[in-house]
């Protein structure tokens, strides 16, 4: 008799585990289909979140007048001795709007300052980690020299490869 009774409970507990699954599987789509409808309706992330982002982005203060000069990509060989042999470098120069004209005026020397600086610097030191922010302040402070005070900003590098 022992033996009779101990199948049956196995059977209930296998038919109990298929329709738990089902039940989880239902509940799980009815809870998908009920969050994509209140969000699709705009009950939940609606216009109140979308007025919010837009109070936030007018207290933003207005961006500041800018202009950029593109220097020509300039090609300096680095000498017999070293293992690239060329550099080449390019950038912009973040200039006051109101002396743009100014600095065009005077690009010339400021792309002669900088070819003669970047032909003086060893190979070893443009290779170290650290180099391109001290190369950027020395040459932002040879072109700021060039120019007249407060006419070039910064100077952001776009293309320094050694080859």
């Amino acid at each position: 008799m022992a033996d009779e009774t101990e199948p049956e409970p196995t059977e209930e507990k296998k038919k109990g585990g298929k329709k738990g699954l089902i039940i989880g599987l239902l509940g799980a789509l009815l809870a998908g289909g009920g969050g994509f409808y209140a969000t699709f309706e705009g009950l939940i992330l609606g216009p109140a979140a979308e007025a919010s982002s837009q109070v936030a982005e007018s207290d933003l203060p207005p961006l500041p007048d800018i202009a950029f000069i593109a220097l020509e990509p300039m090609v300096v060989s680095l000498g017999s001795a070293a293992s690239a042999r060329y550099l080449r470098f390019s950038a912009q120069l973040d200039v006051d709007p109101a002396s743009e004209a100014a600095v065009q005026m005077v690009l010339p020397r400021i792309v002669d300052v900088l070819n003669t600086y970047l032909r003086a610097v060893s190979e070893d030191e443009l290779g170290k980690p650290a180099a391109l922010e001290r190369l950027r302040a020395q040459m932002l402070r040879r072109i700021q020299v060039v120019t007249e005070q407060g006419q070039v900003k910064d100077l952001l590098i776009t293309e320094f490869v050694l080859g």
